[in-house]
């Protein structure tokens, strides 16, 4: 990492909190700036330090973790913080409803050491932490409801290309992918995604699929996504 990446830990179980400290406080390039044990304490602990990286545990005792994240991202004072949601179970509603809310991504408690220290990396530089088989799965868990475009407005404002993009980018694919997609290059990918989230409002990628799916944009067919 270039630089120092600053974390806050915000979680209910103070041996979990404990172990991700001992981690992060031994490895270079990284600040724990504090603790919570709820989300309430987590959200003022955020808005006092203002880290680059919160790893927020999904549910809590006074806030739940997708509401602490909600209310991140609803913060302008706090546009620059990237929210981990972390997770006993994988992939389900929670996981979910922390995207929409605004978190970068998630990750089990039970991740390996090298995969927490690569994932506040990946989320540090604005990245989503969807891996493209996570981002499949997303999306295939949740795609039987309806399409709910009135909650993901400004569709319309996106040009075909940027559609193309944001589409692409909800498979899971990286700049470098959807430029190989596109026949364009990577900065030209970068932009239009870049637009794409500027648009809509989008903090990071993985909210990009959330709006995907919200917005019918991308639908499963024959096992694979196709943009509509």
């Amino acid at each position: 990492m270039s630089g120092t990446t600053r974390v806050a830990l915000v979680d209910d179980q103070a041996l979990m909190r404990a172990g991700f400290r001992a981690l992060l406080d031994a490895e270079e390039g990284i600040e724990v700036v504090g603790e919570a044990a709820d989300g309430r304490q987590g959200l003022e602990l955020i808005r006092a330090q203002v880290p680059d990286v919160a790893l927020i545990d999904v549910q809590m005792p006074v806030m739940t973790g997708i509401e602490a994240t909600r209310r991140i991202a609803a913060d302008p004072a706090l546009a620059a913080v990237r929210v981990v949601i972390l997770t006993n179970y994988g992939l389900d509603e929670y996981v979910f409803e922390a995207l929409r809310a605004g978190a970068g991504g998630f990750l089990l408690k039970d991740t390996e050491p090298a995969d927490l220290l690569q994932a506040i990396e990946v989320v540090a530089r604005g990245e989503a932490l969807l891996s493209p088989s996570v981002t499949r799965t997303l999306i295939g868990e949740f795609v039987s409801r309806p399409p709910d475009r009135a909650s993901a407005p400004g569709l319309e404002h996106l040009t075909r290309r940027e559609r193309e993009v944001t589409a692409l980018a909800a498979r899971g694919l990286s700049n470098e992918e959807i430029a190989v997609h596109m026949v364009i290059s990577p900065f030209t990918a970068k932009t239009h995604v870049s637009r794409a989230m500027t648009k809509l409002g989008a903090r990071d990628r993985a909210q990009l699929v959330v709006f995907a799916y919200e917005s019918g944009l991308v639908a499963p067919s024959r096992g694979e996504y196709r943009c509509e």
